[in-house]
């Protein structure tokens, strides 16, 4: 983490735009570098909590999707549209997590053009763990209460639906 300021620098940037842009402009500015800065310290506090299990956030966010799925395994196009992100972050992922021993590829059984990443027992048992791990930091959302987090859910449920992430 970065050091700690005497002041709230996204508050003085409201205030420098205020007096250069106006006030409707501020608040939304404010808003975007504000999420932007929590995801910031969220993903730095959700990496260093699964660390100890040769995990990045990322990492763990794709052995999930293998570890609630059906058969424990997903064509690597179907995990992409899932995490929402492009094939070849997916490739990268997978490539870490294969390294770690955590999931192995495999051929799809009925179509020779996909491949199926699969969790291995370590994988699951990696899984867990750091499941236990991320319920026992609260995901790194200290200090919002439960109120609060269902406020931000709704708050950002708009703005994700309103770009399109998913259908209501």
């Amino acid at each position: 983490m970065s050091e700690t300021l005497p002041f709230d620098p996204i508050e003085e940037a409201a205030r420098q735009w205020r007096r250069r842009w106006g006030e409707p402009s501020a608040p939304p500015m404010a808003a975007a570098t504000s999420i932007m800065r929590s995801q910031q310290i969220l993903m730095a506090r959700l990496n260093d909590t699964v660390a100890p299990f040769e995990l990045t956030f990322p990492r763990y966010e794709a052995l999930m999707l293998l570890f609630l799925s059906r058969n424990g395994s997903l064509p690597l196009g179907k995990m992409g549209a899932r995490l929402q992100v492009h094939r070849t972050s997916v490739t990268n992922l997978v490539d870490g997590l294969e390294r770690a021993g955590l999931v192995r590829r495999q051929p799809h059984p009925s179509d020779r053009r996909t491949t199926l990443a699969e969790i291995t027992p370590q994988g699951r048992k990696a899984a867990a763990a750091a499941t236990d791990a991320l319920n026992d930091a609260r995901f790194g959302m200290p200090p919002l209460e439960d109120v609060q987090l269902a406020s931000l859910i709704d708050l950002l449920s708009a703005l994700r639906s309103s770009a399109g992430d998913f259908s209501d």
